[in-house]
């Protein structure tokens, strides 16, 4: 940077310090060499586009319109935040926006790797000049005026000059540096940092070959598609499904790449992060270190798969990740976890059973609870005929029958955050409540409805029955609970469900592999379970962000819709039932500490998850921060006075409750039990209690019929 530059930098004012600060640099990027497809990436992309327009569920035209909508969403891809490309880009862009229909349709990559070339030039001309200004010392970083940053920036105009690009940015580095400042860095560690992760960025992209620009380009035609139809390089099709595999030693969570962060979308039942309790779906990953005294890495614009291979590791040796709790973007305080890699094995994902006793009046009840983390099966023990293979059906008839020798007065089946399985397990653990019936349609692309699978026997379970679910309960997980509910067999209760009610295959390609979406499934009432999900019959709260975590959140996802219902039975009549059982809830809850403490946490989620924009006033920033942990102190403290227990006196006490204790996460990371909480858990208690009415209610009309 020259002395002029240097002297403009520590006169003006803060929008001209900015905008000098990046113009300085712009001579100095680096010559960006375009890149080229294949003769068969051109086919590939043919071929793509002729499976989806004859085998994708969605009939969707390739026309114009869909030419506009690829063009969107791959600059939406490129660059979400809009931060890289100007809107004279843009405008020159627009200029083939109807004709890339008929680019795939001829396989004429061109004009898409045209997009990603002038992406790569911008991209690197301006992650060279922030490096060099965050290395600046001359480039003073204050927290004193009144600026604030725009969080979400997809619906923002493009910036229409240099000088507006570098104001963007500039706020980004300030907003970037406070963040690191408030989790207690130096300003000089927080450039430093940055100064890495930029540096990584940037190599990275300048790394980038002509497979990465097609898995890309290919991408934003297929997502169009449904959010489940994706393209993979032979790169990426090697680590297919591998946060899944019960084999793999890692932590057990299931990610995906979101803008430029690596976001959990859920944890794998009975997988150390799962077990470690820290971990949530939505948080965003930040670092990954090795080890407890290991480098914490940056991996803040990493490919999805350089992230899994950080994490993956052996058996029995830690990895620490810091993370970005959801719901709270541009206010968060990243948190370090400390998780001992395994293996996820089948006997981890075992159902458990626990019973719980509730007095009502001078009557006490005992209940089953049966927690069933996902629907598993040993298909190699299966397919060798081994008579003791373990599945979930084979192991919750197992423990009905041993609560059946209880004499526990009903059944409470737990598959919150269950994220699916085996179709086959869905419909063999429905026969264990039903009589012979169909459990679930699936419609396939040619309009064909598969109806083959049924419960084939008798019901082995009669009793009162109550299923939970709540925002992770997923696939095979929607496809029991709406069995039970189309059938009357038992009560939904808890939140909706995540909706996700389509199957895909997998495909060959010329060079690479399709994830095709080509069914969809529907209950016997003929309602799908797509988007919707299941609609619980008596609802409680959910602490899941469900602006981050479900079907809905995606783009394109396939609709909700309805065929024609198929004959089934009906067991029990609950609409005469419901608003009795509603209203003796609603009343119980009112006065339920734990339950309302629920509320006062979502209500807090509610109000963060509306913020736009963050302010870069580090005054500002702390005194929000206290305001917020007053508040959650307050309710807690309305919590434990409710309880008898001795309320938090100073923030700094609250605090202090709020950190892990070193002991407690070391015995969470290698306790390899799946006990279920039963008295600790608020929602499961209220479930109970439910159960308990409805146990009652249904006896005072069977008596109230035998009398009539």
């Amino acid at each position: 940077m020259n002395r002029i530059s240097k002297f403009r930098l520590a006169t003006f004012l803060f929008c001209t310090l900015s905008v000098a600060a990046f113009t300085s640099s712009t001579a100095l990027a680096s010559i960006v060499a375009p890149l080229s497809y294949t003769p068969q990436q051109a086919e590939t992309a043919k071929e793509v586009l002729n499976k989806l327009r004859s085998r994708h569920y969605r009939d969707q035209e390739v026309d114009d319109n869909l030419s506009r909508q690829f063009l969107n969403k791959y600059l939406q891809t490129l660059d979400p935040g809009r931060m890289f490309f100007y809107q004279k880009d843009i405008d020159a862009f627009q200029r083939n926006e109807t004709k890339f229909d008929d680019y795939f349709k001829k396989g004429s990559l061109d004009a898409g790797f045209d997009i990603y070339h002038t992406y790569r030039q911008r991209v690197v001309s301006r992650l060279e000049t922030v490096v060099e200004i965050l290395n600046d010392s001359s480039v003073k970083f204050t927290f004193e005026t009144q600026d604030s940053f725009v969080l979400d920036r997809k619906e923002m105009p493009w910036p229409t000059t240099r000088a507006d690009a570098d104001d963007i940015w500039f706020k980004r580095l300030k907003l970037s540096i406070l963040n690191l400042k408030l989790a207690d860095k130096t300003v000089e560690e927080a450039r430093k940092t940055l100064a890495r992760r930029y540096k990584n960025q940037l190599n990275r992209i300048q790394q980038q070959d002509s497979t990465d620009v097609f898995e890309t380009m290919v991408n934003a035609l297929a997502v169009l598609y449904d959010p489940h139809t994706n393209y993979w390089n032979e790169r990426t099709s090697e680590n297919f499904d591998i946060n899944m595999r019960l084999s793999l030693e890692g932590i057990g969570a299931v990610l995906q790449s979101e803008d430029e962060f690596t976001k959990v979308v859920r944890l794998v039942p009975g997988g150390p992060a799962s077990k470690q309790g820290q971990l949530k779906a939505a948080d965003k990953i930040v670092s990954v270190g090795q080890g407890d005294e290991g480098e914490l890495v940056d991996v803040i614009g990493w490919r999805l798969e350089e992230v899994v291979n950080l994490i993956r590791g052996p058996k029995n040796t830690v990895v620490r990740l810091e993370v970005l709790a959801s719901g709270k973007s541009g206010e968060e305080k990243s948190k370090v976890i400390r998780i001992n890699r395994g293996k996820v094995l089948l006997e981890d994902q075992a159902a458990q059973k626990a019973v719980l006793e509730l007095k009502n009046g001078d009557t006490v009840y005992k209940l089953g609870v049966i927690n069933l983390p996902a629907f598993y099966i040993d298909f190699e023990a299966y397919n060798n005929r081994d008579p003791n293979f373990k599945s979930s059906t084979r192991d919750v008839a197992r423990l009905l029958e041993e609560l059946r020798l209880e004499n526990v007065d009903g059944v409470i089946i737990d598959l919150r955050n269950n994220g699916g399985g085996s179709l086959q397990e869905a419909t063999m653990l429905t026969d264990l409540f039903i009589d012979q019936g169909p459990v679930v349609q699936i419609r396939s692309t040619d309009g064909r409805i598969n109806r083959h699978n049924r419960s084939v026997s008798k019901a082995s379970y009669r009793g009162p029955l109550v299923v939970m679910v709540n925002r992770l309960s997923a696939s095979a997980s929607e496809i029991f609970a709406g069995a039970i509910q189309d059938y009357n067999r038992g009560l939904i209760v808890g939140s909706q469900s995540f909706g996700k009610g389509t199957v895909q295959s997998v495909t060959p390609l010329l060079e690479g592999k399709l994830k095709i979406t080509e069914s969809k499934f529907y209950r016997v009432s003929g309602d799908s379970t797509q988007h919707r999900g299941v609609l619980p019959d008596i609802d409680l709260p959910v602490m899941i962000d469900t602006e981050e975590v479900g079907e809905s959140t995606y783009d394109n996802p396939l609709p909700w819709d309805q065929i024609h219902a198929v004959p089934h039975a009906s067991y029990f009549d609950f609409k005469q039932l419901l608003p009795g059982l509603v209203k003796s809830h609603q009343e119980r809850v009112k006065t339920d500490p734990d339950y309302n403490f629920i509320l006062d946490q979502i209500a807090i989620m509610e109000e963060n998850r509306g913020q736009k924009e963050v302010s870069l006033n580090e005054k500002e920033r702390i005194a929000k921060k206290e305001t917020l942990e007053l508040r959650a102190m307050a309710i807690d403290n309305k919590r434990r006075s409710a309880k008898g227990l001795e309320p938090y006196k100073t923030l700094a006490e609250f605090r202090a409750s709020e950190e892990p204790k070193d002991e407690d996460e070391e015995a969470a990371a290698t306790d390899n039990s799946t006990k279920i909480d039963v008295d600790g858990d608020t929602l499961l208690l209220e479930t109970g209690n439910i159960l308990v009415d409805l146990i009652r209610m249904s006896e005072k009309k069977q008596h109230h019929a035998a009398n009539f």
